[in-house]
Parts: structure tokens; C-alpha cells; sequence
């Protein structure tokens, strides 16, 4: 058992010391930056009457797709989320805090982006395929297929509260400014912007995936899977509340300063 864990803790820290790989997952945070720069302006698109696209990871990979170098792109986007995936996986390996507690914490923080990292990563090796995948349609799906099963509501409203759990902690995170913890910023005006960029970038992901969270309670709740569609349905929930025009229009903007702040990442994470 020793040995195995010596053997993944080297296989990780190798990953991590070589200067490929390093490159390659800094390249995985401009491409992340890239589709919430998209999925921030199809969300203000429909904020203003326009969005046919899905405001989702779909609907940025669509657009990418039809571009000239679309494949080349998406293929590029495949590896950098892949390798952003194994970095994450090998901070969880090598995550050696002395209270046991955070240290598990930190593991299952760290897998859990690295599964979300792989999910995009897999949609986008959909649409570097050929292929498209209705991400709206996917939630759905899920919603139906758990509802299906004996406990199904339970599950799904469990479901719903870790997706808003984990919306409010990147609110949270923004408001704290914890994410500067693992950057490495420049002086001046350069790291005003980047903090300014990363408050509101991550409070606006904050408020769409904690809407996401609870529109998949909704759906538990009104055995209605329909209800359930990610951040394309939950953008477009927004729309719908009172003055729901400006807050989508301020969220996609948020969205839009969240992609800009992971590019600055790509340059000033500590890797």
C-alpha cells in the first residue's frame, strides 16, 4: 500500500516538474477562458433579444467549431482541459495539509474540478469529432433518468444542492478574494485589474451555477425534468425575473471579466 502511494505521489510531482505539461495546463486556463468569454456574450445576446445559441459550454464549442481553424481549436481545447484535469488530479495526490480533515477537503475540491474540467473537455472532443451535444438536453436526461429510480426525487434535490452549494462557494470566493491565494500577481495597476476581473468573473459563474442548482431542485420537486437544462435554462431564468434583463446582462458581463481573469491565470498561476 506504501509503495503504491510513493509510486502515484512520484508519477504526480514528475507530472507537475515537467515544463511541457506546465505549459500545456496554462494553455488549458486560456481555452477555459475563451468559452466563458463566449458563454458571457451569448448570454448578454439574449439579454438584449438576440441568443439563439445555448448559453452553455455547447454553445461556445459551436461557435468554435464553425470558425476556420474550428477543429484545430477544439482539439487544442481538448488537450489544455485534459492536461488542467491531470494537474488537478496530481494537486490531490501530492495535497499534504497536517489536518486531515482539510486535507481531504482540498482532495475532493481539487477531483471535483478536474471531473468538471474533463466534462468540458469531453464536449469538446464531441465537437472536434464532427459531432454536437446539447448539454441542456444532457441535464434533462439525467434529471429523468434519477427521477426514474426509487429515491429519485431525494437524489435530485441532493443533486441540485451541491450544484448551488458550489455556486455559492464561488461566490464566496469572490467576494473573499481567495483565488489571489493561488496566483502569483504582478504589482500596480496589472494586479488591481486582475482582482477586480476575478470578484466579478467569479460572483456572476457564482450566480449561474447556483441557479443551475436550483432549477434541478425545481425539476425534483415538480417531477419535471424539463425544468432542469444547466446554464443555458438557468441564464435564461434570469431573463425571466423582474429586471431579469439587466441582471442577465450584468451576470454575461461577469462571465465575459471571469474569462478574461482565467487567461490572466494562464500567465500568473502558481503551478
Amino acid at each position: 500500500m506504501m509503495n503504491t502511494r510513493a509510486s502515484a505521489s512520484s508519477t504526480a510531482r514528475a507530472a507537475q516538474d515537467s515544463t511541457a505539461f506546465r505549459i500545456l495546463a496554462r494553455v488549458g486556463y486560456v481555452v477555459l477562458g475563451i468559452l466563458h468569454i463566449l458563454i458571457g456574450g451569448i448570454a448578454i445576446s439574449i439579454a438584449t433579444g438576440g441568443g439563439g445559441e445555448n448559453a452553455d459550454q455547447g454553445g461556445a464549442l459551436q461557435q468554435i467549431q464553425q470558425t476556420p481553424a474550428g477543429v484545430f481549436l477544439l482539439w487544442l481545447i481538448v488537450l489544455g482541459l485534459l492536461a488542467l484535469a491531470i494537474w488537478q488530479i496530481a494537486e490531490a495526490v501530492v495535497e499534504r495539509d497536517p489536518d486531515t480533515k482539510k486535507k481531504w477537503a482540498h482532495r475532493v475540491k481539487f477531483l471535483g474540478t478536474a471531473a468538471a474540467y474533463l466534462a468540458i473537455g469531453g464536449t469538446a472532443l464531441v465537437y472536434a469529432m464532427g459531432g454536437q451535444s446539447q448539454s441542456s438536453e444532457s441535464s434533462q436526461s439525467f434529471s429523468a433518468q434519477l427521477l426514474a429510480v426509487p429515491a429519485g426525487v431525494a437524489l435530485l434535490v441532493l443533486v441540485g444542492l451541491v450544484v448551488a452549494a458550489i455556486g455559492i462557494a464561488f461566490i464566496v470566493q469572490g467576494i473573499t478574494r481567495a483565488f489571489e491565494k493561488k496566483l502569483s500577481l504582478p504589482g500596480g495597476t496589472a494586479r488591481s485589474g486582475i482582482v477586480a476581473f476575478g470578484i466579478a468573473g467569479y460572483i456572476a459563474k457564482g450566480i449561474a451555477v447556483g441557479v443551475a442548482g436550483v432549477l434541478f431542485v425545481i425539476a425534483a420537486l415538480t417531477h419535471d425534468p424539463e425544468t432542469a437544462g444547466g446554464m443555458d435554462s438557468a441564464l435564461r431564468a434570469l431573463a425571466g425575473l423582474p429586471f431579469g434583463v439587466v441582471i442577465l446582462w450584468v451576470v454575461g458581463a461577469g462571465l465575459v471579466l471571469y474569462g478574461l481573469f482565467c487567461i490572466a491565470r494562464a500567465r500568473y498561476a502558481r503551478m
